[in-house]
């Protein structure tokens, strides 16, 4: 499958201009070359190429509207790494693994202030397209901590960090719980992952009185971008079973 991004509106499409460049002057493809476009929202057409002087088109055979997405949607609320390269390759693999929505999270002891947030958020459709993704994720502005956890559910958010001194559940327990609990929205899920240096102890207990879960993501610390993975890699490993 030959995967573009595009706008699908009733059975009308638009090939992105940038995908449109792409096609013509990198991967030199041809008219009547069958290619299919997303508009990363659950949408799909197929269709031929058509080319007009520089401009392509689609001659339309077939859309297909809402198509499934991952059964629990996973939102990531992380702190941007001092080497951004990581958080890049973060965002990257969770996306391929399927997460819905990445908020970059600004905390007590967040290093990185500035981000390019549109080259992030092109990454992930790059992403998209090469895992064949039809919904790409959400990718939010940095946000302060304080802004961030004023909508939070706490039924359905876990902080992971590292203070082995507090209590903090296994992953194994949390899908049962959610089955467990029938007024619990167990569509979606949140994560919140510390910068390099962890949470405070005050953020920590700003969620513990929220009643916020912590999470043990295992016996070895991991760094930020690793701990992203590792969630989004164990929720797409869930959504299969």
């Amino acid at each position: 499958m030959k995967l573009f991004y595009g706008e699908i509106s009733g059975d009308q499409v638009i090939i992105d201009s940038e995908e449109q460049t792409h096609i013509v002057k990198v991967l030199r493809m041809r008219s009547g070359e069958e290619i299919f476009i997303t508009d990363g929202k659950g949408n799909l057409a197929k269709g031929d190429l058509v080319f007009e002087g520089k401009k392509v088109s689609l001659e339309v055979k077939e859309i297909q509207n809402d198509l499934p997405n991952f059964r629990v949607q996973l939102h990531i609320a992380i702190a941007p790494t001092k080497n951004i390269d990581r958080i890049e390759f973060f965002a990257e693999k969770a996306t391929e693994m399927g997460i819905s929505e990445i908020t970059l999270l600004q905390t007590e002891k967040t290093e990185r202030k500035n981000l390019n947030i549109e080259k992030l958020r092109k990454q992930c459709v790059s992403a998209s397209k090469q895992s064949l993704r039809f919904h790409f994720p959400i990718v939010n502005e940095l946000t302060k901590f304080s802004d961030f956890i004023k909508n939070i559910n706490p039924e359905n958010t876990f902080i992971a960090h590292c203070n082995e001194k507090l209590e903090r559940i296994d992953l194994k327990i949390i899908r049962q719980a959610q089955h467990d609990n029938a007024t619990n929205n167990s569509g979606k899920i949140t994560f919140l992952i510390g910068p390099e240096g962890d949470f405070s102890d005050r953020e920590i207990q700003i969620l513990a009185d929220k009643g916020v879960k912590a999470v043990s993501l295992g016996s070895q610390r991991l760094r930020t971008e690793t701990a992203g993975i590792f969630v989004a890699a164990w929720n797409y490993y869930e959504n299969l079973m």
